[in-house]
């Protein structure tokens, strides 16, 4: 793989990493095998673990920047975004693994869709299940009613469309998200009032109100292990990397920044008992989760 400092057309990768251990290692060693120009930025904000400073012994090329303090994942990326200069860009979390064929795809697939604000590939569980954030309809009141009171994800998830083929959806997930330098330009960088999580479905819904497309790509596949650093995904809860004082914020992230979307987004569409409902509803799950410690 070639690590180049001045791009235009070729393709930048933003890594935000806390504490991911093994994951960031494994995550930077899967680009090596890349046919394709990087230029990879990893923003760490403030780990404890010593993964940053492993991830510089062992990819010293890469480009670093290390936070004094946990600045969340909207401001972490956006450190970076300020500085590249690539036209397409890779948000990627630290535990996900990428092969050279599912970069090379999707940079193509960017290039020859201009209608495209956005796209993700095909990312799966270690199981081989759907990592189904990667694959969203927005959260209005109707949808978020069907999936959190009835349990039908017909609607949040879009399940009802054709996995095999590419189509477009509301919503990709930050863990793999390809996007232009042109197009946040046009819609701006991630909302920095988003400690964790959300973050994502708002540029998305940003990216939408400009009348850029945002497009699921089945044909290639990147591995999320997923909730390694936040500690409060079930399937993953065993193997995170966590601490009780993260696994709290992060629990508590999920909720607040269900509000702050809400309230941006979709409040001014409803009248007041809607609206009422809707806060009521994320104030009951947000109780009953601090029990179970887990989303």
């Amino acid at each position: 793989m070639i690590y180049i400092k001045n791009l235009d057309d070729n393709l930048s990768i933003i890594i935000v990493n806390y504490n991911g251990g093994q994951f960031l290692l494994d995550c930077l060693d899967s680009l090596q095998t890349a046919s394709i120009k990087l230029d990879i930025w990893v923003v760490d904000n403030a780990s404890s673990d010593g993964s940053i400073d492993e991830a510089q012994k062992k990819h010293p090329t890469v480009n670093y920047i290390k936070n004094s303090q946990n600045l969340g994942f909207a401001k972490a990326n956006n450190q970076a975004l300020k500085k590249v200069r690539s036209e397409y860009i890779l948000l990627l979390n630290p535990d996900c693994i990428v092969s050279s064929h599912t970069l090379d795809y999707m940079l193509t697939f960017m290039k020859t869709h201009t209608d495209v604000g956005a796209a993700s590939c095909k990312v799966e569980h270690k199981n081989g299940s759907i990592d189904w954030a990667s694959h969203r309809g927005f959260p209005t009141p109707w949808v978020s009613f069907l999936y959190f009171a009835l349990g039908d994800d017909s609607l949040y998830h879009q399940t009802y469309k054709d996995m095999r083929t590419e189509h477009e959806v509301d919503s990709i997930s930050g863990a793999f998200f390809m996007t232009r330098k042109s197009v946040l330009d046009k819609v701006g960088f991630f909302d920095e009032d988003y400690f964790l999580y959300a973050e994502d479905i708002d540029l998305c819904f940003r990216i939408k109100e400009k009348g850029f497309k945002i497009i699921y790509v089945p044909d290639v596949v990147a591995l999320h292990h997923k909730g390694i650093t936040s500690g409060i995904k079930l399937h993953s809860k065993e193997i995170s990397t966590a601490q009780d004082t993260s696994r709290k914020r992060a629990l508590n992230s999920f909720y607040i920044t269900m509000k702050i979307f809400y309230k941006k987004h979709l409040e001014k569409k409803y009248p007041f008992f809607i609206n009422a409902l809707v806060y009521l509803g994320i104030n009951l799950r947000w109780f009953l989760a601090r029990h179970k410690m887990h989303v």
